[in-house]
C-alpha cells in the first residue's frame, strides 16, 4: 500500500523530481568509471551533481525514501539509491484513474 499524500509532498519539490529523473537514466547523468550502477547510484554522486549542501541533499533523499519512491541499499559505508519502479507505477496508475 502506498501513501499518496506522502508521495505528493515528496514530489512537490523540484529538486526531488530532478533526482527521480536522474535515477531514471543513471548512465546519462552520472560518470560511470568507478561507479557500479547495478546497485544504484551512490548518494555522494547525487550530492556532487546537485551542487547543494550535504544536509540539504540528505533531507531530500530521506523524503523520497520515506515516500517509497526510492530504495536505499547500504554496502559498507556507501548508500546506493535507485527508483522504486513498483511504487512509481502504482502511484501513476492511481493518479490516472482518480483524477
Amino acid at each position: 500500500m502506498i501513501d499518496e499524500n506522502l508521495i505528493h509532498r515528496a514530489l512537490a519539490n523540484p529538486f526531488r523530481r530532478e533526482v527521480l529523473r536522474w535515477l531514471k537514466a543513471p548512465k546519462e547523468h552520472f560518470v560511470q568509471g568507478h561507479i557500479d550502477l547495478a546497485r544504484g547510484v551512490p548518494s555522494n554522486a547525487i550530492l556532487a551533481r546537485s551542487g547543494l549542501a550535504q544536509s540539504t541533499v540528505s533531507a531530500h533523499i530521506a523524503a523520497l525514501v520515506e515516500a517509497g519512491l526510492l530504495d536505499s541499499t547500504r554496502v559498507g559505508q556507501w548508500m546506493f539509491l535507485s527508483r522504486n519502479e513498483d511504487v512509481i507505477r502504482t502511484f501513476a496508475e492511481q493518479v490516472k484513474s482518480h483524477l
